[in-house]
């Protein structure tokens, strides 16, 4: 008697739950336009349009996702907050903007900027976050405001062909260069982030002070030696080739145009996958180390549709769709927990991501970007004594 009654309350709560499934995915009349701006590479865009937004689109029919993407780098992540500050000072009740994808620097940007509203104490998701990046933006308190969508590494591609005995590290690769002029090639700062990342790898070895970068304080009296730094870099680069961006490293790579350069773990994967470069080609993080990053979904703050934006988070950030798209398909490290990911993941795939650089190495050597102001006088500094 006792196990029908049990059974009875679980068919009638399976069946209460079946329709209040149902209600949500196809029985709202409103209809829903769901506006999200992404900053980075174009694949960023194409994940979300071509595989998050169909699959969001048939759980609820009465939703439509528009994705407009701004481009790569922190100038993707400044025409968002540009945006979102033209409407916070329009004045009006509902912002055009539902949910965007920034860099850390966005999301530093766009709390300092009063741009957003917090919520992630609604996230069952934000419970599987590990890292302390869902909390610090380089310096700046994001907690409650974001989510991470995944985390990046940059690291330097060489090809073996050419490159037989790799520099590993700056000073080493100094000299490189000097022997062999025009084979390394990066994008400076304004084409990509990559080349960002080498830039911040170069201060942090010439200054020897990562820590203090990183983690603070900040005061100008540590930027004192920045115009011989980044002097020195100018010399350097009169022996390296510059790329148009993150994709013409690889580009350069591919071609045989450039021997080694800094590139995003997750696009260099996905294009060797793809057959866009030379699948001899390996991954070596340089000491001290280079930058890596999450990127941050963020909600603006008079957003017109925050529920469906927080449905949408929810989906993607999910461990079984973070190992099919963010590690399978994207090659990104995951957003949560890799424990929770694991389970559904291959061991090919494992190996792949993690062949040349280990968990090992990315603990090591996978740094940090400089706090907020430090970056943003480091992008000065290379304009002024580097171009």
């Amino acid at each position: 008697m006792k196990a029908r009654w049990i059974l009875s309350v679980v068919l009638i709560v399976g069946l209460l739950g079946m329709a209040s499934v149902s209600f949500a995915q196809g029985d709202i009349p409103i209809k829903v336009r769901l506006n999200m701006m992404v900053a980075g590479d174009q694949n960023m865009v194409d994940f979300f349009q071509y595989d998050i937004a169909p699959i969001f689109e048939k759980i609820y029919p009465n939703v439509r996702v528009n994705v407009v993407g701004t481009g790569p780098g922190p100038a993707g992540s400044r025409a968002i907050i540009q945006k979102l500050q033209l409407e916070k000072k329009s004045g009006k009740a509902k912002w055009g903007i539902d949910v965007a994808v920034v860099h850390e620097i966005g999301a530093a940007w766009a709390v300092k900027g009063d741009l957003l509203r917090k919520y992630t104490d609604f996230l069952v998701a934000k419970r599987l976050v590990t890292r302390n990046t869902a909390k610090m933006a380089l310096g700046v308190s994001v907690d409650g405001y974001v989510m991470p969508m995944f985390h990046s590494q940059t690291a330097l591609a060489y090809n073996p062909k050419y490159v037989k005995n790799p520099p590993h590290s700056y000073a080493e690769l100094v000299k490189w260069v000097k022997k062999h002029p025009k084979k390394f090639g990066y994008n400076g700062v304004k084409h990509g982030a990559s080349g960002i990342s080498f830039t911040a790898g170069w201060l942090y070895w010439k200054s020897g002070q990562i820590d203090i970068l990183t983690k603070g304080p900040y005061n100008k009296k540590y930027e004192k030696s920045w115009p011989k730094i980044f002097g020195a870099l100018k010399d350097f680069n009169k022996y390296v080739t510059l790329t148009s961006g993150n994709a013409g490293t690889l580009d350069a790579l591919n071609r045989g145009e450039i021997y080694i350069g800094p590139v995003w773990v997750d696009m260099f994967y996905t294009w060797m996958r793809n057959g866009r470069i030379d699948p001899n080609l390996r991954l070596l993080i340089p000491t001290p180390g280079m930058p890596g990053q999450p990127m941050h979904y963020v909600i603006p703050k008079k957003a017109a549709n925050a529920d469906y934006t927080l449905k949408l988070i929810e989906l993607v950030s999910s461990p079984k769709m973070q190992a099919k798209y963010i590690v399978d398909k994207f090659n990104w490290y995951p957003a949560i927990g890799d424990q929770y990911v694991k389970p559904y993941v291959s061991k090919e795939t494992l190996h792949r991501l993690y062949k040349d650089i280990t968990p090992e190495d990315l603990l090591k050597y996978g740094k940090p970007f400089p706090l907020t102001k430090y970056f943003e006088d480091m992008l000065e500094a290379y304009e002024k004594y580097t171009e």
